[in-house]
C-alpha cells in the first residue's frame, strides 16, 4: 500500500510539472507578441480573429465578448486588416454566436462583405485550425483579453500562421478566477494539441480570408 501511495504521488507531481511547463512555455512565448491597442499601429494581418465568449439571454454578445469586438472594430478601422473573422459556437440553431458578433459589427458601421463568419469555432484550437485550413489565413492579429491570448497566439503558430495578439481588458471581469483556473488546464490540453494537431470536429469548402465575407452568411 505505501509503495502504490508513492507512485501516486510520483504521478501526481509528474503531472503537476507538466501542466505547470505547458503554461510557462505558452506564456514565455507568446508574452513579446501580445500588445495594447495603443501599441498595435505597427501590426498587420489577413483578418483580424475575435474569439466568440458567450451571449446573454436574449442573443446579444457577452460583456467580454463585447469589448472584444469593440477592440476588433478599432483595430480594423486602424487599417490592421482588411477583414474580420468572427470565431465561435454556432453548433445548434438556438445558439449562434457568430451571426450575433457580425451584427454588432455591423451596427458599428462595419460592411459585411469585410466581415466573416466562422460558424464551427468551437474551442480556440479549433477556431485557430479553421483559420489556416478553412479561411487561408496566414498572418492573423488575434483579439481577446490577455489571460487568453497566451495559448490563442500559441495555437495559431502551431497551425503555422504568423499570429501577433490585441488584448481585449476593458474592465474587470465577474468570475476571472474562474477563467484564470481553467485556462491553466487549457494551456496544457492545447500544448498536447499543437503536437498531435487533431482535425476539428468540421472543416468543409475553402473560403479564402480575400473574398467577400457574405459567403459566410447563412441568413
Amino acid at each position: 500500500m505505501k509503495q502504490f501511495v508513492l507512485i501516486v504521488l510520483a504521478l501526481c507531481l509528474v503531472a503537476v510539472l507538466a501542466v505547470a511547463a505547458c503554461n510557462m512555455w505558452m506564456i514565455h512565448s507568446a508574452t513579446p507578441a501580445i500588445h495594447t491597442l495603443e501599441e498595435a499601429e505597427e501590426l498587420s494581418g489577413d483578418c483580424i480573429l475575435v474569439l466568440g465568449c458567450g451571449l446573454r439571454r436574449d442573443g446579444y454578445p457577452s460583456q467580454m465578448l463585447c469589448d472584444r469586438l469593440d477592440v476588433a472594430i478599432e483595430a480594423y478601422r486602424m487599417g490592421l486588416a482588411p477583414k474580420l473573422l468572427m470565431s465561435g459556437d454556432h453548433g445548434q440553431d438556438h445558439y449562434d454566436e457568430v451571426n450575433a458578433m457580425k451584427d454588432y459589427a455591423m451596427a458599428k458601421g462595419i460592411p459585411s462583405e469585410d466581415i466573416f463568419m466562422d460558424h464551427a469555432g468551437f474551442s480556440t484550437y479549433e477556431s485557430m485550425y479553421r483559420a489556416k485550413a478553412i479561411f487561408h489565413c496566414d498572418r492573423v492579429i488575434v483579439v481577446t483579453q490577455r489571460y487568453h491570448l497566451y495559448r490563442a497566439i500559441a495555437d495559431a503558430r502551431a497551425m503555422g500562421m504568423e499570429a501577433a495578439g490585441i488584448s481585449s481588458d476593458a474592465r474587470s471581469y465577474a468570475r476571472q478566477w474562474y477563467f484564470d483556473i481553467r485556462e491553466v488546464a487549457a494551456r496544457a490540453k492545447d500544448t498536447l494539441y499543437c503536437l498531435v494537431k487533431p482535425r476539428p470536429t468540421y472543416l468543409g469548402q475553402s473560403i479564402p480570408i480575400f473574398g467577400n465575407g457574405d459567403a459566410t452568411n447563412d441568413r
